[in-house]
Formats: structure tokens, sequence, C-alpha cells
């Protein structure tokens, strides 16, 4: 058995290990929660500039002179 010394630095490193782990469980879930944001705002970025790319689009096939074959 160890001394009390002993058992109370073990108690002690436990309990620390402990809260560390809880501390870093709460910060992962942080960051998860950002990346889901960012992944959003990144989608919505994604729909914008494919809207744009529709008009562009659009655009270009009402206003640019179709290839001639003959050229």
């Amino acid at each position: 058995m160890p001394s009390r010394d002993v058992q109370w630095m073990i108690g002690i490193v436990l309990t620390a290990v402990i809260a560390l782990s809880a501390q870093l469980a709460v910060q992962i879930s942080g960051v998860r929660t950002d990346i889901r944001r960012l992944d959003d705002r990144l989608r919505a970025v994604e729909v914008a500039v494919a809207k744009v790319d529709q008009r562009l689009s659009t655009l270009e096939r009402l206003h640019l002179p179709t290839p001639n074959p003959a050229d």
C-alpha cells in the first residue's frame, strides 16, 4: 500500500487529468460549432457564386455572337 502522501499525489493527478479532459471536450465542441457555422457560410457563398455564374452564362449567350463554323 502506497504511503498517504503518494495516495494524495495520485488523487491530485487524476483529478487534474479529469478536469483537463472535461475542458478539452468543451473546447472541441466549440470548435465543431465554429466549423459548422463556417461550413454554412461557405455553402451560402457557393450558392451565390453559382447564381452569378448562371447569370453570366445567360448574358454571354444573349450578347456574344455565335462562332461562324466557316472561320
